[in-house]
């Protein structure tokens, strides 16, 4: 007889093999939320959201494995769709939070893991962009901003200059990678896509929050840039803020206009956006005294946590609508 593939010896990896790669972004919506509600002083929601997240980004890290070991093909046919790199950008906004918190070491980890993931995606994907693509092309720009912010963050911590720097160098190329997708993006998906076309804004909104991010981490120990420098940062900080803000109109108008209710992994590329948005304003507020950012960055998140809970909702109607494959259902009842 021969001998039986991984693949055939168990229909676990044919359930695991049918989570798209879209899917981690549930875990950036989630942390990126986390974040938000540890800044307006929401801990109690925003540890419930941070083990909500890690659960999560441990089925993503679990899902890569399986991919890797028992669907090779299809890990790599995965591999070169923009959606690939939501696990950079999770595992990046994961670190994010855990830095907040003050888990220097573990934030450390996540972006020692992100940052070895993020030039082997991020070439092939990019190798594969085209004309007229999908909201997920942004998500190169998101995978390094969300370096961007998790360096910046530990380099303000620790007070580590050539961090910093590194994170300044992945903001700008960031931005880089932002104009050449807006070339490549489909302006039909504004009333026609199923969710992930929100990432054209969330990617602005992220941006914004890597230059909060990199203008906090400035201080007399260490002391990163000059005058020039600081209000060419600040500068651009704020035009990016402000093109969020109308991306966010123009995405929420046309939402309005064509409403697309039905349930689709890709809604979790709507959430993150409206959190990352909020949170971006939030954080604007704050480093650069900017008072008048708080209040809508508040209404912001809290419209990103109802829509959270909805989209959660329907990923749960239609998770117990799909279940297991019958060959994990029978191996259950041995």
């Amino acid at each position: 007889m021969p001998a039986a593939t991984p693949a055939s010896a168990s229909p676990l990896p044919a359930w695991w093999s049918r989570r798209p790669p879209a899917a981690g972004a549930s875990v950036m919506a989630t942390g990126i939320l986390s974040v938000a509600l540890h800044q307006t002083g929401h801990a109690v929601l925003s540890r419930i959201a941070l083990a909500l997240a890690c659960v999560a980004w441990l089925a993503l890290a679990c899902d890569f494995l399986a991919r890797l070991l028992w669907h090779r093909s299809a890990w790599v046919r995965a591999a070169v769709t923009p959606a690939s790199l939501c696990a950079v950008a999770a595992t990046a906004v994961l670190g994010t939070r855990f830095a907040a918190a003050g888990r220097q070491t573990l934030a450390e980890a996540l972006l020692a893991l992100a940052f070895v993931l993020w030039p082997g995606l991020l070439y092939v994907v990019v190798r594969h962009w085209r004309h007229g693509m999908p909201g997920s092309v942004f998500l190169g720009c998101v995978a390094t901003q969300g370096l961007a912010v998790l360096a910046a963050t530990l380099a303000a911590t620790a007070g580590t200059g050539w961090l910093a720097h590194a994170a300044l160098v992945l903001f700008w190329l960031g931005l880089l990678l932002y104009a050449v997708a807006l070339t490549r993006f489909d302006r039909r998906e504004v009333v026609l896509g199923r969710g992930d076309h929100w990432v054209a804004g969330g990617a602005l909104a992220i941006s914004a929050l890597a230059g909060a991010r990199l203008l906090a981490a400035d201080g007399p120990v260490p002391f990163l840039w000059n005058d020039d420098d600081f209000d060419a940062l600040r500068t651009v900080t704020y035009a990016l803020v402000g093109l969020d803000m109308a991306w966010f109109v123009v995405l929420l108008v046309a939402e309005i206009a064509r409403p697309r209710p039905r349930y689709d992994v890709r809604r979790w590329s709507t959430v993150f956006p409206m959190g990352m948005s909020a949170t971006a304003m939030l954080s604007v507020s704050a480093t650069l005294d900017v008072p008048w950012l708080e209040v809508p960055g508040k209404v912001l998140l809290w419209i990103a946590v109802a829509v959270w809970a909805v989209v959660a909702a329907g990923a749960v109607r239609h998770h117990l609508a799909a279940g297991p494959p019958a060959g994990v259902m029978s191996r259950a009842r041995r």
